[in-house]
This record gives structure tokens, sequence and C-alpha cells, in this order.
């Protein structure tokens, strides 16, 4: 096993996307990375220069600055980071085909494929010289056990190989810390006096394996020991490839009109797809010219399809403006993101699926007029009734079903809701009498309040809270009423009364 340590990733990942963007920090000056904590900001990540200062990661981001003013902070990217190490996962398979994205590094399964590299040092040189050549500082090491390699990786020498035979001798001397114990845990064997690997292989395991057996296996010091010495099962679970569904056609002599090429391109593609039960929802043509570049044009799907013949009149409309130059000798079709879709028997009756015309005229639109002005109405999650219903992209697909869509709604709604006079209210319940838009209405029943709350990562601080009626009026008419606020809630002066929508 190789297990490949990347120390510094945020900080890399941010150096090298800020020194395309713009001029980096001096190296003197100390840089963090922020996270959100529990208490504000904290220390994600940290340089060279802040650690010189003592500066370490979970310190909070006000204390840093208290002591350093100089500091220069930037937002870390969480999610960032750990969709480059899957991507890194991925192409590390460039030397096995084994490899899986942990949290802060890569362990790869090599046995077999150090031969095609010259060996096991080779091997781990080259891995080293293409990471460096990325600007990933990296850390590996070879053993024959996962988690032996892990602990190497962190706390041994740099490109360290460790034998079958010589496990528990190379690990022996690493702290305890080094099997990415719990805090908590690490502190318990150390005040027992277990501060390395060899001490704690050393005594008598019949009573920790009582202090210990209500622990997970990940968090056990006993059952990641057996495994990083080989005594138990440790296997990698590498996920398997991302498949690419692509069509490709090569002309005997360069073109300039890709139309007559795409039928059979987009019969292609659509053949793959079905044999793989899957449907388009993202296609990229892309044409490569004589003089070695190559132009693209991406289309989208409403839903899920591999309709050869819909691919093709997609694909048509946006062929405008593409530079073909002197002419290109090659051109592919690709999924570039594609849904389960089952194969299913077309209507018996002979008639056509009007839910698949209608997304196909939504495609065919959309690639015409583009995503942002073909639109339809979505559900988006929220308490407050103006904000549920909002215009999406029909490409962008429909959100779930908002919080309180059970809940009896006016069939007309005002956006803005319009403001009225009451005239005589009930006490702790909706106006008897009020006006609006100049006419007087009196109140027969009502039923309410409900209360909605303001959305507190939303609305700005002062936002009151609503009570809400149904009220049905003399003539029969029946409005939904909200109180803006309530008597004595310090958010303003007296509450206001809006009618937000009529009922029939």
């Amino acid at each position: 096993m190789v297990s490949v340590f990347f120390p510094d990733l945020a900080m890399d990942r941010w150096r090298r996307i800020t020194a395309a963007q713009r001029t980096l920090p001096d190296d003197a000056v100390p840089v963090v990375l922020a996270a959100t904590g529990t208490h504000g900001p904290v220390v994600h990540a940290v340089n060279a220069a802040g650690v010189a200062r003592g500066i370490v990661a979970g310190a909070r981001v006000v204390d840093v600055q208290a002591i350093h003013p100089d500091l220069h902070v930037e937002q870390a990217d969480i999610e960032g980071d750990r969709a480059l190490l899957e991507r890194l996962a991925i192409w590390a398979r460039r030397w096995c085909p084994w490899t899986v994205a942990e949290d802060d590094g890569i362990v790869m399964d090599v046995r077999g494929a150090a031969h095609l590299f010259g060996g096991e040092a080779q091997m781990l040189h080259d891995m080293h010289t293409r990471f460096v050549m990325q600007g990933l500082g990296a850390r590996l090491a070879l053993a024959p056990t996962r988690g032996a390699a892990q602990m190497l990786a962190r706390y041994g020498a740099q490109g360290v190989i460790c034998g079958p035979h010589d496990v528990g001798e190379v690990l022996s001397p690493l702290p305890v810390a080094a099997m990415r114990l719990p805090a908590d845990t690490v502190r318990l064997l150390e005040r027992l006096g277990l501060k390395t690997i060899g001490a704690l292989e050393s005594v008598p395991r019949v009573g920790l394996m009582r202090r210990f057996a209500g622990l997970a296996a990940v968090r056990n010091p006993l059952v990641l020991l057996d495994r990083a010495l080989g005594r138990s099962a440790d296997p990698l679970d590498a996920p398997v490839d991302a498949q690419h569904w692509m069509a490709r056609v090569r002309m005997a002599e360069p073109v300039i009109d890709p139309v007559p090429w795409l039928e059979g391109l987009a019969e292609d593609l659509a053949a793959q797809l079905a044999a793989a039960e899957q449907g388009a929802r993202r296609l990229r043509l892309t044409i490569y010219r004589v003089d070695g570049e190559w132009r693209f044009r991406d289309v989208a799907t409403a839903s899920a399809s591999r309709d050869a013949a819909h691919f093709v009149r997609l694909v048509v409309g946006k062929l405008e403006g593409i530079d073909p130059g002197f002419g290109f000798d090659m051109m592919t079709l690709e999924a570039l993101r594609a849904e389960p879709l089952s194969l299913r028997q077309d209507r018996l009756d002979g008639r056509r699926d009007a839910g698949a015309d209608v997304a196909a005229l939504l495609d065919r639109l959309t690639a015409k007029l583009g995503p942002s002005k073909v639109t339809w109405d979505a559900w988006v999650q929220s308490h407050k009734p103006e904000r549920v219903e909002r215009r999406l992209p029909v490409l962008a697909g429909v959100a779930e079903a908002p919080i309180g869509l059970t809940k009896e709604r006016p069939l007309r709604m005002f956006e803005p809701p319009e403001e009225i006079t009451v005239l005589y209210a009930v006490p702790e319940g909706p106006p008897a009498r009020f006006s609006w838009r100049r006419v007087a209405f009196l109140m027969t029943r009502f039923e309410g309040p409900e209360r909605i709350a303001p959305e507190w990562w939303r609305d700005r601080s002062g936002t009151r809270l609503r009570d809400y009626y149904k009220v049905e009026v003399t003539d029969g008419r029946r409005f939904w009423l909200f109180r803006d606020g309530i008597v004595g809630d310090a958010r303003g002066g007296d509450p206001r009364w809006f009618v937000h929508g009529v009922f029939g």
C-alpha cells in the first residue's frame, strides 16, 4: 500500500488559484484560511510564516488577529478541497487501478504495479515529482498494510519503504497519535504511559480490551493496531471508474459543415446510453480543427433522454457561430451528464407521450433562446408565503415541496401584500371591521391565527413575526389577512394589518 499525505492541501490549492488571479501576499506575512466555527471563524489552514509565529489550526481568527495585526485572512473552501482530493484519487490511477481519497490524502493499492515503474523506489519518486509539479506538497510512504502506510506517511521519513517483515519494528517508535485516534483516547493512553506504538504493543491486551470495548473499530486503538500490523484485514474499497459516453467520427479530409455527421454520432451515443440504461441531461459537441484548435457547443435537456433525433435537433440549433477555421477532421458528441433511464415500452394505443413532447419542446426553446429566457414556477423551501414560489429555468429542475404546502393558501396572492385600515379589532384576534381599497368590510367569522416567524438565516434583525387569519365577510368573500408584529415586541411601533390574498 502507498499512502500520500498532503499536509498543506488547502493552502497549496489557495496559493495556486490566487496566483492566477492576483499577486500573493509577501512570504513573511502570515496567511490563514478561515472556516466557520461554533463561536465564529476559526483557523482552518495556515502558511509557513504563520506556523513560525505559533498560529495553529482551530484557533479563533479574532484571537489570532489581536496578537498578529498584520494577519491576512482568506475564506477556506472545504468543499473545493474535498473535490480536489477526489479528482487526485482518480488521476492517481495512472500508477494503479485501486485508489481511495481520505480526509487529507490518498491511499493506493500498488501490488503488482511497482515493476511497471522500475521498482518501488522509482515509483515513489515519480509520484512525489508529479505532485510537486502540480504545486502540492506531498509525503509518501509504502508499507504492506494500509494503516502502516498511513502512519509512516504522516510521522515517518519522506519516501520510506517498509518491508513485510519490518512493520512492527518500523512502527514501534511512532507516537500513538499516528493512528489518528480521537484526542481523548490519545490523552488516556499517554496518561497510562503508552506514548508510542511499541509501548502499546508490549502491554497485556486484556485490560485494554475491556477499557476500549465500547469504541467503534475506527476509534479503537487495538483494532487499528492489529490492522496496521496485518493481523486483521483492512481492505481498500476503491470506487469504480466514472462511466463516460462518447461517440467519435474521423473524416478522411477536412470539412466545414458538421451537420451531415450529426445523425450517425447521435445514434451511436444513444445506443451506448441505451445499453447502460442511462439518459443524457447535458451534451457537448466538439470539433477538432486541422490547425490544432477545437470548438465546442453544449446543450442540456429538461429530462433524461436518449432520443437520437432530439439530440440532432438540439445541437443543430446551437451550431450558429461555431468557427470551423480551415476545416476539421474529427468530431465528438459526448454525454457530460447522464441519469438512470430504464428501458420502457411505448404506449400500446399508439399515442404519443405528451410529457416527452413537452420536454422536447422546452429543450429546443432553451437551446434557441437561452436558459434564462425559458422559465417556469418552482417551489422553494421557505416559511414566508411570498418566497415559496419563484421563477427558475426549466432545465434547473423543480425543488421539493415547500414547508407548509399542505396548508390551505389563497388562489390569488398579492405581491407585495396590501395594507388595510383597521376600524375595529377583536382583542388578540383579527379585525372585526376593516377597510381595503376604500371599501369597508364586516367580518362574520374567522379561522386562526397561524403564526409565521421570521427566517433568522435570511431576514434582517428586527423583522417582525406574522399572525395570519382566514376571514369571511358579509358578502361571502374570504380574505387572508395578517398582523405584522405584536404589541410590545420591541421591534417597532403598533402592529400593522395587511391583506395577502383572496380565496375563491
